[in-house]
């Protein structure tokens, strides 16, 4: 399945998380990022349910 559209909230709120994780890949190439990676699938599964919901409503 492609990507879902997202809203400009959850594209601020992924960027902010890819700036993170950027900041620690910066610290040590060894840090923890799966915190992160699950945030932002969390956004990615939102988007794509309300995408199943809206295509149903149709």
């Amino acid at each position: 399945m492609s990507d879902p559209k997202l809203t400009a909230g959850e594209k601020a709120q992924v960027a902010w998380y890819v700036a993170r994780m950027a900041k620690r890949s910066v610290a040590s190439e060894t840090v923890h990022m799966r915190d992160l990676e699950r945030k932002i699938e969390r956004i990615i599964d939102g988007a794509q349910q309300r995408a199943e919901k809206n295509g149903k409503q149709r």
